[in-house]
């Protein structure tokens, strides 16, 4: 680019930054580019030197751009690589906005599974999708990508970190989503601070077809005592100040529709353990509410090694047991993180799909036998894992042993034929 042309660089981006924020998309845009500094020293000491650092990038940008596709769908799939190869390389902060792709090809699937009526037949429209933990929102374009535009009506976001919010609204734009079909709300979730969520009036209550989520792990929260009738926790109780995990999934389940699905990755903890935690998963199963409980392997998530479970809810279950899934050993060791191929994805949804059983994999579990382990869901005390000790065939066995001892019987002899000729003692 010519000099000339460079020099107002700085102030068109500035010019650009602010129509597509208060201009071209009304509100929907506000503060994109808030925490973009076009004055930050770390491009140059003076105008001029941030200019050019900033002329040589975006050049560099163009020369790889004219031989890239246009697509808007390759030029999303571009930016949601690019967020991966990011949340690679962040370690544990990329727990804040990103979900392995692997994982959440496999809650997009749940929820659009059980849009199709038969499960073979044409699916039926999804007009709602909430993902209130939605981060850069990539669980939120999958569930759309396998609805495609004409399956599904608006998708929902809320995101309380603010880069991450904006991630996820540039996100949308890259994917050519209008902004009349997604709607991404900046606040916090355990607080409800959105307006859309926060109707009193039942018959008012917006509700969705598909829930998905992976909210933060034994996030601490602080309740307030005026939460105790909250109508998202008042009829299970409040979560404990130490793990707000069953906080996020009721806030989630409070606004599924009664013919919904949702979908939720949360520790293993919440499986087992006591206290105000207990009474919740008891109240849930009681309910009918636990559908399918999924374990997953170790060291899948960029941010943290533990294994992790999805919760499959909903609000009219149909059959009366609950659907225990372990897939923990399956998997393909990697240098970073385990991984899951498509063939351990396909069993899983699969086994899901058609309640499968399987053994030391998958099994339906009656409420009589989950209320007798005091409702507690740990996957091991209803799959065994545990191999069993391989049969031995007796007479193959001696047959072996005499094979082997008549060759220990010959090496001796030759060997003690070697001594001889050496005049040394043979071998006893």
């Amino acid at each position: 680019m010519a000099r000339t042309q460079n020099g107002e660089l700085l102030n068109t981006l500035q010019a650009g930054f602010k129509y597509i924020q208060d201009e071209s998309f009304e509100s929907t845009f506000d503060g994109l580019f808030s925490e973009i500094d076009l004055a930050s020293p770390k491009l140059g000491k003076t105008y001029a030197d941030r200019n050019a650092k900033l002329c040589t990038i975006i050049q560099k940008i163009a020369e790889g751009l004219a031989e890239f596709s246009t697509n808007i769908d390759a030029l999303g799939d571009a930016y949601e690589y690019l967020i991966g190869q990011f949340a690679a390389g962040s370690g544990k902060k990329a727990g804040e906005f990103y979900t392995p792709q692997q994982i959440s090809d496999i809650l997009s699937t749940i929820v659009t599974l059980d849009s199709q009526e038969p499960k073979t037949g044409p699916k039926k429209r999804l007009e709602s999708v909430l993902d209130f933990a939605c981060g850069s929102g990539s669980l939120l374009l999958n569930v759309r990508k396998r609805m495609g535009p004409r399956g599904i009506g608006k998708i929902y976001g809320q995101e309380k970190n603010i880069t991450t919010y904006n991630l996820a609204r540039m996100n949308m734009l890259l994917h050519g989503v209008k902004d009349t079909e997604f709607e991404i709300f900046h606040g916090d979730t355990l607080t409800n601070e959105w307006n859309t969520l926060r109707e009193l009036n039942p018959a008012k209550k917006p509700s969705f077809d598909a829930i998905v989520a992976n909210p933060p792990f034994s996030y601490r929260w602080e309740p307030t005592d005026a939460m105790g009738d909250d109508v998202r926790f008042k009829n299970h109780g409040l979560a404990p100040k130490s793990a707000a995990d069953f906080a996020f999934l009721l806030h989630g389940f409070h606004f599924l529709k009664d013919e919904g699905v949702m979908a939720i990755i949360l520790p293993h903890g919440v499986l087992f353990r006591g206290g105000a935690e207990e009474r919740i998963r008891t109240k849930l199963l009681k309910d009918g509410h636990i559908d399918t409980v999924i374990g997953l392997p170790a060291n899948l998530f960029y941010s943290t090694g533990i294994p992790v479970c999805i919760l499959v809810l909903k609000k009219c279950k149909k059959p009366d047991d609950v659907l225990f899934i372990n897939a923990a050993e399956h998997f393909v060791k990697g240098k970073r993180q385990n991984q899951l191929t498509e063939e351990h994805i396909a069993k899983i949804i699969d086994t899901y799909q058609f309640r499968k059983e399987e053994p030391r994999y998958s099994r339906r579990v009656e409420m009589e036998e989950i209320a007798k382990n005091d409702f507690n869901l740990n996957i091991s005390r209803y799959i065994s894992t545990a191999v069993g000790e391989a049969e031995i065939d007796l007479a193959k066995t001696h047959k072996e042993l005499v094979v082997i001892e008549r060759d220990i019987q010959l090496a001796t002899r030759r060997h003690n034929e070697f001594l001889k000729e050496l005049g040394l003692p043979p071998l006893p």
